[in-house]
């Protein structure tokens, strides 16, 4: 049965299969930059994991499941250190916890079944999402985030597998600088709405400021979510009244 609302607009009428044309130009090439660290970094934490050692199904099985790279890295350094598995999965959960506010932002991308509901919540990541918010309308919002999500998803767990299974034949993976390839894409992506978006640029700021600060006192990932303060830099818009019948315009 069909709604009863309808609407003109092609925009919000958009459901279904998601196309690379629905993408501006440029996109689906920073998509593929993306993926491209995406596998870099899959491949040593499939590495690092085996290396310290641990079994080569728990990498596979937590990128699968749980996918979340950050979080996957802190859990399997507490592992590898000697934690237990409630201590790593705290861990990831503590900072996987940024993806709730991710998910507002990306809601309305990922469609209104229960199905693709269900699917998209497991794709956000910080890529995702910043990905969609980088475009201009909701058609290409839909479209960069499944098509990224699903090929970030599909990238990761065949480099983590890679990873896993090529050991420490790699040896020392920090040595090729790979901390720092997911934070220069992430502010490639972002720079966009920084630069157009004053709002965007405070919270920044005062996000910044306070994860650096609270960097040397407290545990990785918690600054990160502290820095979820520059959201109280936000300046709420002034609802624009219209003007009642008689008054001067």
């Amino acid at each position: 049965m069909r709604s009863s609302h309808r609407t003109d607009d092609p925009v919000e009428r958009t459901t279904g299969w998601v196309r690379f044309s629905d993408l501006p130009p440029g996109v689906p090439r920073d998509i593929a930059l993306v993926l491209v660290a995406d596998a870099v970094v899959g491949v040593s934490f499939g590495a690092i994991s085996v290396a310290g050692g641990l079994p080569l199904w728990v990498p596979v099985a937590m990128s699968l499941l749980v996918y979340a790279g950050s979080a996957q890295f802190s859990a399997v350094a507490v592992l590898t250190a000697g934690g237990g598995p409630a201590a790593a999965a705290a861990t990831g959960l503590l900072l996987n916890s940024r993806t709730a506010a991710f998910s507002l932002a990306v809601a309305d991308s990922l469609g209104r079944s229960w199905p693709a509901r269900l699917v998209g919540a497991h794709l956000i990541t910080d890529e995702t999402a910043a990905f969609v918010l980088a475009q201009p309308d909701l058609r290409s919002r839909r479209a960069a985030f499944w098509l990224s999500g699903v090929g970030l998803f599909a990238v990761w767990n065949v480099s983590v597998l890679g990873g896993a299974l090529a050991g420490s034949a790699l040896g020392d993976t920090a040595r090729f600088g790979l901390d720092a390839a997911f934070p220069a894409v992430l502010l490639a992506l972002v720079l966009p709405a920084v630069r157009d978006d004053g709002n965007a640029r405070r919270a920044g700021a005062v996000g910044a400021v306070v994860a650096l600060a609270a960097t040397p006192v407290l545990p990785a990932g918690a600054p990160v979510l502290l820095a979820l303060i520059g959201l109280l830099a936000v300046r709420r818009r002034k609802p624009v009244t219209p003007p009642s019948p008689g008054s001067p315009s």
